[in-house]
């Protein structure tokens, strides 16, 4: 279940990472350069901060795709306060860092209710298994619904879930 979850937020840091670099203007990868410029300072530090507060991403993952010593990323969480409230080149490009972000999970799809979630499944290959073994958990919205696996079959089953919901707003978790 860690491990999934882990999975996932790597996945929405790099994104963010990417959408970030775009909206900047620097090049795909570049908030890892050792640089201390402030054009990759800045943004390096609001990726950090948008990542901790929207998916509360840890800080492990966080360092690991930043190339930087944890205890920088708890730097970036303190000083953010100040720096949004006296530096405004960090506040605009946080703000539409900050906004850009959250407009694009925003417009990932989230099911109403509980049949067409299921349905959503189904028309993707997800099924449940006759003897299972363990369960996935799909939580979508306010809508969950739990897929039987069994242990034979669970890597192909959490992949198939794992494409069924790849424009979903979306969390999985292995009960």
């Amino acid at each position: 279940m860690i491990y999934l979850f882990k999975m996932i937020q790597e996945e929405n840091f790099k994104n963010l990472c990417d959408l970030t670099t775009s909206i900047v203007g620097l090049h795909k990868g570049s908030l890892a350069y050792k640089s201390r410029e402030q054009k990759y300072q800045i943004p390096r530090s609001i990726v950090s901060v948008i990542a901790r507060m929207v998916d509360d991403t840890h800080r492990g993952i966080i360092s690991k795709h930043l190339k930087r010593d944890r205890s920088l990323i708890y730097h970036y969480e303190k000083m953010h306060e100040s720096n949004y409230r006296s530096f405004p080149k960090y506040r605009d490009i946080f703000n539409k860092i900050y906004n850009a972000y959250s407009n694009l999970k925003g417009a990932k799809r989230t099911f109403a209710d509980l049949n067409h979630l299921k349905r959503h499944l189904k028309d993707n290959g997800v099924m449940n298994s006759d003897n299972h073994q363990t369960t996935i958990r799909i939580t979508s919205g306010r809508v969950e619904t739990d897929v039987k696996v069994s242990y034979k079959d669970f890597y192909n089953q959490l992949q198939k879930c794992k494409f069924a919901m790849t424009d979903c707003n979306y969390n999985l978790e292995i009960i």
